[in-house]
């Protein structure tokens, strides 16, 4: 059973808990992604056009305000449950009678707040560059949601794998970072080579950006169901692999 009010109060926890830092853990991710876009925007905006008439600017943001969302949410999750296990304050979480549903709906739900937080507010001040269509709002919601509760699951994995931030830290440069990047945040993959073209489509972060990238412009480089399709059954899977390991207690049991 979730529960009925404990969930609720430990979800509460974790949205305070990073939102009582905000300068760090909102700001500073929203001053990074306006960086990436003065940068990248200023030197190819004339020189590159994507999907045949839209401006690389314009293109280029909904590519940040997504990565911005999945960066954040696997941040939340993970240095939450690590910080906790390093200084032991974990403990008062496990006495209480809050079910393994509790937990993962509680960490993964503050993990959604915060990825959509720090998305909002890449777009509000990143809209003044350009602004993109709303050509399908409501996969724009979809995959904001479904990516930011795809990589929160993952934060809550990677934390309870995970046993001192030396491992946190190679969980997320060597693959969060990698597959954030090379997922089409900064190009369109139509302008690779078939060869790596086809190495993109193998990377589910792909299809949670270049779905959310449908809704602003309608066009995008593989059908919206299908990244819907493949996202949502990734997110399925790392979702019962995370309850399982909260329901045995992995790595945070004696």
């Amino acid at each position: 059973m979730i529960g009925t009010t404990g969930w609720r109060t430990l979800l509460y926890k974790e949205t305070l808990r990073f939102w009582k830092v905000g300068f760090q853990t909102v700001g500073a991710p929203i001053l990074t992604a306006v960086l990436y876009l003065m940068v990248f925007g200023h030197v190819l905006e004339d020189h590159v056009k994507v999907y045949g008439t839209v401006g690389y600017t314009a293109f280029l943001i909904p590519g940040l305000v997504m990565m911005s969302v999945l960066q954040n949410a696997f941040a939340n999750s993970s240095s939450s449950i690590i910080q906790s296990k390093i200084m032991g304050s974990l403990v008062f979480v496990l006495l209480t009678p809050l079910s393994h549903w509790g937990w993962f709906f509680a960490y993964v739900g503050s993990s959604i707040i915060r990825g959509l937080a720090v998305g909002l507010g890449v777009f509000i001040v990143t809209v003044f560059f350009a602004v993109p269509d709303f050509a399908a709002p409501a996969w724009i919601l979809i995959f904001a949601f479904l990516g930011a509760a795809m990589l929160g699951t993952l934060g809550l994995i990677a934390g309870l794998w995970a046993e001192k931030f030396d491992q946190m830290a190679v969980f997320q440069n060597f693959l969060i970072m990698p597959m954030t990047f090379l997922s089409g945040v900064f190009y369109s993959i139509g302008s690779l080579p078939p060869f790596w073209q086809n190495v993109s489509h193998l990377n589910p972060f792909f299809y949670m950006i270049d779905g959310f990238r449908y809704g602003f412009f309608g066009v995008s480089d593989a059908s919206p169901w299908l990244s819907f399709g493949i996202v949502g059954s990734a997110w399925l899977v790392v979702s019962a692999i995370a309850v399982h390991l909260l329901r045995i207690g992995y790595k945070i049991r004696g």
